[in-house]
């Protein structure tokens, strides 16, 4: 069995004795961080690395970043979301892994938030979307078990926050965001946590203010999307909400899923 988690650290600096002890109790096979928030050469690997993991990164100064932390090296690294030569922010990182039962190829996400929707953000945050289309179009022809996991900062329906009502005006639920994230499943993907739990509420981030993580008012923006021969080997899927009970926590929580590999 393979556990394969992603989380959005919310500043690895910050949050380093929060992962470390994730880490040990945990034990995920593969983990997907977003938001680390550091530059390559400054991340704490050698703390993460002394409990057993492979750590690679594509980082930035103070904002955005990804990393993958393993117990099995990667055969193969790709940094950065292809389409966009331009594009100098750090939101992608992918890696293959060999297993007993052939490869597994994992996407680390960080999608643009898109807000305020009236400013460049928007359209940048959709034609990500549509860069992320493509490539997962090109991956899918591969016929390998693939998994994009991250925070992708979508609310895919209205039973994934706790008031709608709240949200209808954001870029995370706005229309054209949802069916962005719709066509990317119609590739044939499988989304994780709701193929596992039909369940409302099922909430991978409370925010800091007004009390949201006592009062339970959260969103799901926090996927995994399986390939169908991914799909296949799934075993569970689920959130480790008490992470964010923790001292210090990230405003996200890590969600999991099992594998048959």
């Amino acid at each position: 069995m393979m556990k394969i988690a992603t989380w959005n650290i919310n500043g690895i600096k910050a949050r380093i004795e929060v992962l470390l002890q994730w880490l040990r109790e945990s034990q995920p096979d593969i983990v997907c961080l977003q938001e680390i928030k550091s530059v390559d050469e400054n991340f704490p690997r050698l703390e993460i690395e002394a409990l057993g993991y492979h750590v690679e990164t594509h980082g930035q100064k103070g904002f955005n970043g990804v990393a993958l932390l393993s117990k099995r090296s990667p055969e193969d690294v790709v940094r950065g979301l292809p389409g966009d030569d331009d594009d100098v922010q750090s939101r992608f990182i992918e890696g293959v892994f060999s297993t007993e039962k052939g490869i597994l190829r994992i996407c680390s996400l960080y999608l643009p938030n898109g807000n305020p929707v009236d400013t460049e953000k928007y359209p940048y945050k959709l034609g990500w979307m549509e860069r992320l289309h493509s490539l997962a179009q090109t991956r899918l022809k591969l016929e390998e078990p693939l998994i994009l996991a991250g925070d992708y900062n979508v609310i895919p329906q209205p039973h994934d926050c706790f008031d709608p009502e709240v949200w209808k005006n954001d870029a995370l639920f706005l229309p054209q965001t949802r069916d962005a994230y719709q066509r990317l499943l119609n590739l044939g993907f499988t989304d994780a946590l709701r193929t596992s739990s039909d369940a409302a509420p099922l909430y991978t981030f409370w925010d800091y203010q007004a009390g949201a993580w006592q009062k339970n008012n959260g969103i799901r923006i926090d996927h995994l999307l399986l390939s169908a021969e991914a799909a296949n080997k799934l075993v569970s899927a689920s959130v480790e909400k008490y992470v964010r009970g923790w001292e210090k926590p990230s405003d996200h929580v890590p969600a999991v899923i099992e594998l048959n590999m």
